[in-house]
């Protein structure tokens, strides 16, 4: 799929290419990204941001794997990063960081919802997953802002360099935002005490 662009009232969605590693580069040096994103090496340097611009983002978009968006102000700065990746027909996954100098505006919030919504709609996703390392609890906030469910705690599901540690799921689902499935959804039937 050719990259997309998205706009929210404050916000350009948009994948990042050469121009933004500078941009990439900076933000990921935050101990605080680095300490939730697992997928972030550590120390982060210049030439895995180089990778992430022009390689690991466009590739996504290339092969429908994965579809990378900076949020970005209408000036140009970057304020943070989505990412929806194809996990199972028709199963997504988000995840997301704010720059440190953007957290608390709801920037990422408005990105999130403005970019599942379009999962929705223009990739025929039926569930979008978030997961967040327990303890994560801005990322939480924003999940549960966007709409998304919390569906409990999974045990050592995630590796955060080198360690096994336990993750939130949450899920959002079409009809949360009004929006019709492409599959016909059972829900489970109450349990019965």
């Amino acid at each position: 799929m050719e990259p997309v662009t998205l706009t929210t009232g404050r916000l350009v969605l948009r994948t990042v290419g050469p121009a933004d590693t500078d941009a990439v580069f900076a933000a990921a040096q935050d101990p605080e990204t680095q300490r939730w994103i697992s997928q972030f090496p550590s120390p982060y340097l210049h030439e895995h941001a180089k990778q992430f611009t022009e390689q690991f983002a466009p590739d996504g978009w290339a092969n429908d794997s994965m579809f990378t968006f900076g949020a970005f102000l209408p000036a140009g700065e970057l304020a943070g990063m989505l990412g929806i990746t194809m996990r199972s027909l028709g199963v997504a996954e988000l995840g997301f960081w704010a720059t440190k100098e953007h957290r608390g505006n709801g920037y990422i919030t408005e990105a999130t919802t403005t970019t599942t919504r379009w999962a929705f709609t223009a990739l025929a996703v039926d569930r979008i997953e978030w997961r967040a390392e327990v303890g994560n609890a801005p990322s939480r906030a924003v999940a549960e802002r966007a709409g998304f469910t919390i569906e409990g705690t999974l045990r050592s599901a995630v590796n955060n360099k080198g360690v096994r540690r336990d993750c939130w799921v949450g899920s959002l689902l079409p009809s949360d935002l009004g929006l019709p499935s492409t599959a016909p959804y059972l829900p489970a039937p109450p349990a019965h005490a």
